[in-house]
């Protein structure tokens, strides 16, 4: 079983930090031309500014995901880069609180969905014309043409008071990856998704300086009794990018230290 991911071709979103920061930093470390892309330009330089050349494995791309036009931008620069696409990784993600889930004017459903659904799902559709445009210029009749990782939440399975914008938005973000896994398929895509909770991702990061408190919590809430660093989420990500997993497709394969099989409490689910 192979895990190299030596010689793809990447995009990686929410590339400035965290878990997407993380994710492409590893793919890079691993030997993979990565474009590393979010809306934070001044991150992204100085994390890519570290890593690459000129020509080197790593480039950036910034802008606003939400909108369709910079996301074609974002594909056609990461082409002109690295002249193709094989892995697509969407690891953006925005935690907005829904401060009254009664309210129908709460804006928080439609942001969500516009910032962690909307882009993921018409990426990976762009993605896959790319990687499946690919294949019919190399003439290439067999063996796998491409990966798309979502990276998702626990809480697209779990209800907890606040979450419900980001629990629509994840698990409509899990639906998408189950359905486009079905129609991908046959053309040797491979689309699966990571469910974190658990993990020093940016925003459970941010929650924390807020309520330091909370840490406890999350630590005597998972069986595992810790929280997990990015770095073990991009470690999952290569291997549903590799050959490795190349049986693997319409799964959301759980890194939360056993937090989803067992009774919730009361934090934040991601």
């Amino acid at each position: 079983m192979s895990l190299s991911i030596a010689g793809k071709s990447a995009i990686v979103t929410g590339a400035a930090k965290g878990i997407g920061l993380a994710i492409a930093r590893h793919f890079v470390n691993r030997g993979a031309r990565v474009m590393f892309a979010d809306a934070d330009e001044a991150r992204l330089a100085e994390e890519v500014a570290s890593i690459a050349a000129e020509d080197g494995p790593a480039r950036y791309f910034a802008g606003d995901l939400s909108q369709k036009l910079t996301l074609a931008n974002l594909l056609s620069a990461t082409v002109d880069a690295f002249e193709r696409v094989d892995i697509l990784v969407n690891a953006q993600r925005t935690v907005l609180l829904t401060e009254d889930a009664l309210n129908p004017d709460d804006p928080s459903i439609e942001a969500t969905l516009r910032q962690n659904l909307l882009p993921a799902l018409k990426l990976s559709q762009m993605a896959a014309r790319r990687m499946i445009a690919q294949a019919e210029r190399d003439e290439q009749t067999e063996g796998p043409v491409g990966a798309i990782i979502n990276v998702s939440t626990l809480a697209a399975r779990r209800a907890q008071p606040g979450l419900l914008a980001y629990s629509l938005a994840g698990a409509a973000l899990d639906q998408a990856t189950r359905s486009l896994a079905v129609v991908l398929a046959p053309e040797r895509i491979r689309v699966n998704g990571i469910g974190i909770a658990s993990v020093m991702s940016a925003s459970l990061q941010a929650t924390l300086k807020d309520k330091p408190d909370w840490s406890d919590s999350v630590v005597a809430g998972t069986p595992l009794g810790r929280i997990a660093t990015p770095t073990e989420v991009a470690d999952v990500a290569q291997f549903l990018a590799s050959d490795g997993a190349g049986f693997v497709t319409g799964q959301i394969l759980g890194v939360d230290g056993g937090r989803s099989v067992v009774d919730p409490v009361s934090v934040p689910a991601y």
